[in-house]
């Protein structure tokens, strides 16, 4: 991301991938799992809870990230890459075997649910790699008051886009048909899989290993 020059481009770009990093696709088969057999009033609480505290946290990394890096001398090419692993291990997860690690995970963990709401589901499901390493990245990279109000601005509206889908979850949850739910975790695996590789190729690019034309922009 180059914040040198603020446009439509950028900010659409930054849009989408908060969208992925602090929206609810990943986190939502983890919710709906992890909070099964909860009442509705629970359900709702939950998601609220789960959402304010990603929120705060992505707030957090946003304010100190950039600092951390320069105090530990690790480059924003770094955590590109550090992110693009995981998030690669998550995605392919998704693509191969959907839901399947959440179902033993929910069995494992006790069913404290406000414990739940914080972790794993705020982070490191809602707030995930995408998103700890895009607001990282930016927290680094944006100079300027206008720079760093488009950034706070795209994380407050991204998570009072969650706020409302999981301040409804119960309501939305009977509406979602299960088959399609799977196909389309599937499906999402692999773009994050193809998200995780342009990440890996855009740190490799920062670190000076690839040329700047072999990881495209």
């Amino acid at each position: 991301m180059d914040f040198s020059t603020i446009d439509l481009k950028l900010f659409a770009t930054l849009f989408l991938l908060l969208l992925i990093g602090i929206g609810p696709k990943i986190a939502l088969v983890p919710f709906l799992e992890k909070t099964r057999g909860a009442t509705p009033e629970v359900q709702r609480e939950v998601g609220r809870r789960m959402v304010i505290t990603a929120v705060i946290a992505a707030l957090v990394v946003f304010m100190v990230g950039g600092l951390l890096l320069k105090m530990l001398h690790i480059t924003s090419g770094a955590v590109a890459v550090a992110g693009a692993i995981i998030l690669a291990h998550i995605a392919v997860r998704m693509a191969l075997g959907p839901g399947e690690e959440v179902v033993k995970e929910a069995h494992m963990v006790p069913k404290d649910l406000t414990k739940m709401a914080v972790y794993p589901l705020a982070v490191p499901y809602l707030f995930n790699p995408v998103g700890i390493t895009v607001v990282i990245i930016a927290s680094d990279s944006a100079e300027g008051i206008v720079a760093t109000l488009m950034v706070l601005g795209l994380i407050l509206l991204v998570g009072a886009l969650d706020y409302l889908l999981f301040s409804n979850i119960d309501k939305i949850a009977k509406r979602i048909n299960p088959t399609s739910l799977v196909v389309s975790e599937i499906v999402f695996g692999i773009l994050l899989t193809a998200v995780a590789v342009q990440l890996l190729l855009f740190g490799l690019r920062s670190l000076g290993v690839l040329a700047p034309g072999v990881a495209g922009h």
